[in-house]
């Protein structure tokens, strides 16, 4: 099963592509679409700001292409926000940022309040209902992984697992053909190699 990575410029390839790697997958590293053309699945991966990424995207031919594929698709960190239709971060023309319009809702600023500082970085757990998805299997509800985000996007009918940083997030989403996770699986010790196998055996 071929699977590729899409190359934004703005990601952090390098560390997905060796937890792919320690499955035994072996992803295509795709600039454009035209390299991923024989990929059954898809990744998304990201860190940054969604501006670049965006506008990377966009350039690159990736942002039609995913609007109108229906391959799995799997969003990581800022890949995962970069799933839905707009960012509160500054697009630096005065305005949020318009995103893929893949996934139901917006990209909101965390504030952690008293829940520690921003932006939200470390072990926080995964509150799910066993059994709720695919993704999640094998699994356990309040299994340990790893963020690093300072948006996120709120609790909604998408998500399938959240955490809890002086707001509900998303953790993972679900919408159709299209799933995200907006902590970092690649660094998440064996629950993120499980998660990432779940999506690649799909």
């Amino acid at each position: 099963m071929t699977l590729a990575l899409i190359d934004t410029s703005t990601a952090n390839i390098a560390s997905v592509r060796y937890a792919l790697e320690r499955l035994g997958v072996e992803p295509v590293l795709a600039s454009t679409p035209q390299e991923a053309a024989g990929a059954k699945r898809l990744i998304l991966p990201g860190v940054g700001a969604a501006g670049p990424a965006m506008r990377a995207l966009e350039a690159s031919g990736w942002a039609d292409a995913l609007r109108n594929d229906t391959r799995p698709l799997l969003g990581v960190c800022l890949g995962m926000q970069l799933l839905f239709g707009q960012s509160a971060e500054d697009s630096g023309q005065g305005g949020p940022v318009s995103l893929l319009g893949l996934v139901p809702g917006s990209i909101e600023r965390l504030d952690p309040a008293g829940a520690g500082p921003w932006p939200h970085m470390g072990w926080n757990t995964l509150e799910f209902d066993a059994g709720s998805d695919p993704l999640l299997e094998g699994i356990e509800p309040g299994a340990h992984v790893y963020f690093v985000h300072g948006f996120y996007a709120p609790a909604g009918p998408a998500t399938i697992a959240q955490t809890g940083y002086g707001a509900r997030i998303s953790a993972m989403v679900r919408h159709g053909h299209v799933a995200g996770c907006q902590f970092h699986p690649e660094r998440s010790g064996a629950v993120g190699a499980r998660i990432l196998s779940n999506f690649v055996r799909g």
